[in-house]
């Protein structure tokens, strides 16, 4: 089992793209914050912030501002912002982030077939502690990497509306993110 799983208490994900979004995401139901936003400067005060509500934060490495998206800056991360994980597009900042003691989600774009395959491909080699794929609107897709795959899988990207979470969760998604409000 991954640990990641015992994370999830609320299935929907808050992905916060703008500050302004934050304490909303924080008065959701969501016990995982996805951070896409934020900056040298204030990424440390917005990690606490969350940390403060009892809620799990997983920030997007090459979204912030000031912070390189490399193994330097993942090692910074670790030490002195301490979220509970990052996401990252990069394999080598997933292992980055294992090796640093944080959890890590690999996203994925699905663009097409090979991209399904590589994805999986590189995540099975980087272990993340999940794959978020992105758009997270495909059922049918996620079905089948639920069926490659043994790493959970969260659905991102696109997610519109309650129906699209739960086709999402009924193709097997262990969660799945979404940046509108009102969907957390």
């Amino acid at each position: 089992m991954h640990p990641i799983v015992d994370l999830v208490d609320h299935q929907t994900i808050a992905a916060v793209q703008k500050v302004e979004d934050l304490d909303r995401a924080l008065q959701s139901p969501a016990n995982i914050i996805f951070l896409l936003v934020g900056s040298i400067f204030n990424i440390k005060e917005l990690v606490d912030r969350i940390k403060a509500e009892r809620k799990e934060v997983f920030i997007h490495m090459e979204f912030i501002e000031g912070i390189a998206a490399d193994r330097a800056g993942v090692a910074y991360v670790a030490q002195n912002i301490r979220p509970t994980g990052i996401i990252s597009t990069k394999s080598n900042l997933i292992r980055g982030a294992k090796e640093a003691g944080l959890m890590a989600i690999q996203r994925i774009f699905l663009i097409d077939r090979s991209a399904v395959v590589r994805g999986i491909k590189a995540a099975e080699q980087s272990q993340p502690d999940a794959i978020e794929v992105m758009p997270g609107i495909m059922p049918r897709v996620i079905r089948e990497m639920t069926d490659m795959t043994m790493l959970p899988i969260i659905a991102g990207g696109l997610v519109g509306n309650q129906k699209e979470i739960d086709e999402a969760l009924g193709a097997g998604a262990l969660a799945v993110s979404a940046g509108t409000p009102e969907l957390w």
